[in-house]
């Protein structure tokens, strides 16, 4: 069996010095691997298959035949690597919470622990009969949180 580890330490080497980083590999029983990019910029076809064919030089398909996929973490998926939250501060970005709680919100800053949001959430506000919509900034830990995606607002 393929392992990730190695096809890790190819593709970090390969990147080495680039704008493109790897994000994850995932290996199956039956030997087909995929590996996702992402990169500061943009990825695109031609950097894939550059990887692709360089990774696969580094086996033995004799030996051991696999399937290799290697592509760009697409828009809307999740993030997996504070580098990706860098790259999207400023953006909007879908965050669901542990809790079940999901939240439409601008990424406003990312450390290595977790990410500040700022949203608009309706609040009530003494003296007032309705509720008023206040901006509210929240900092989220890393382990608080189940998923974040980049959201995208087709109005």
């Amino acid at each position: 069996m393929i392992d990730c580890t190695k096809i890790l330490e190819i593709a970090d080497r390969e990147l080495a010095g680039t704008d493109l980083f790897t994000v994850s590999c995932k290996c199956s029983p039956m030997n087909e691997v995929e590996l996702l990019i992402d990169s500061d910029t943009s990825v695109t076809i031609e950097k894939c298959v550059e990887l692709s064919r360089k990774i696969e030089a580094e086996f033995d398909r004799d030996v051991e035949d696999f399937s290799l996929t290697v592509a760009s973490a697409g828009i809307g998926s999740e993030l997996k690597c504070v580098r990706q939250y860098r790259k999207l501060v400023g953006s909007s970005v879908e965050v669901l919470l542990l809790s079940g709680i999901k939240i439409l919100a601008k990424l406003d800053s990312v450390d290595d622990e977790g990410i500040t949001v700022s949203y608009e959430e309706k609040q009530t506000v003494e003296g007032k009969k309705r509720k008023v919509l206040v901006n509210v900034v929240r900092t989220y830990r890393f382990d608080e949180i189940k998923y974040t995606k980049e959201y995208l607002d087709f109005k």
